[in-house]
């Protein structure tokens, strides 16, 4: 095994004589993609991690639970003989007065089995619809952050792809100039090997 020394940091940003000009962007292309990279992803990440929490807080604050009754009794619609006792819920038709006093109905999970009549708590909206129980402060921490980090990591995928078509279009240069300089010096060398 030869030995190659110890690993210099930002070796492609130090100075050489044999190195090109598209070496030289090629390096700090690379090195603006690993800071863009970094900034978006934590940038665009902690931004919809706030968003998300905040639009959680603000369902906590506004859905508020309603007492609802059964409007039938609650029985599996496959089943329809079986009754409550394996604590199984199901869709059930319920009834409501919203916060304007009109009556409201809809479909909310109850305990099969039960009867016409029975008290269920419901979630409503401002304007008084069925909604889903809101999500408590460390659901809706958890939701955050790993919506955060889903979102951050996407967005932080753009300047790598850029930078990746950029050093791509670099080589692709690169091996073109090459190919150049071999058609106009290769000749004068004689005869060649083949």
């Amino acid at each position: 095994m030869a030995f190659r020394g110890p690993r210099v940091w930002l070796w492609r940003l130090r100075r050489n004589p044999l190195k090109r000009r598209a070496d030289v962007v090629e390096s700090w292309v690379l090195l603006a993609a690993c800071v863009l990279t970094v900034l978006v992803g934590v940038v665009v990440g902690l931004c919809t991690a706030a968003s998300v929490e905040r639009g959680l807080a603000r369902e906590r604050a506004e859905w508020r639970p309603v007492e609802a009754r059964l409007t039938d009794r609650a029985t599996d619609s496959a089943d329809p003989q079986a009754l409550g006792s394996s604590g199984a819920y199901v869709w059930a038709k319920v009834r409501w007065a919203a916060l304007d006093g009109s009556s409201r109905t809809g479909q909310a999970r109850v305990r099969q089995g039960s009867g016409a009549g029975t008290p269920v708590t419901v979630w409503t909206d401002r304007e008084g619809r069925l909604v889903s129980k809101p999500a408590t402060a460390s659901q809706a921490r958890d939701r955050a952050a790993l919506a955060g980090a889903l979102v951050g990591a996407s967005a932080a995928t753009l300047p790598v792809a850029g930078a990746r078509m950029l050093c791509c279009r670099l080589e692709r240069r690169r091996v073109d100039q090459w190919e150049a300089e071999w058609a106009r010096f290769g000749p004068s060398w004689g005869r060649t090997a083949g």
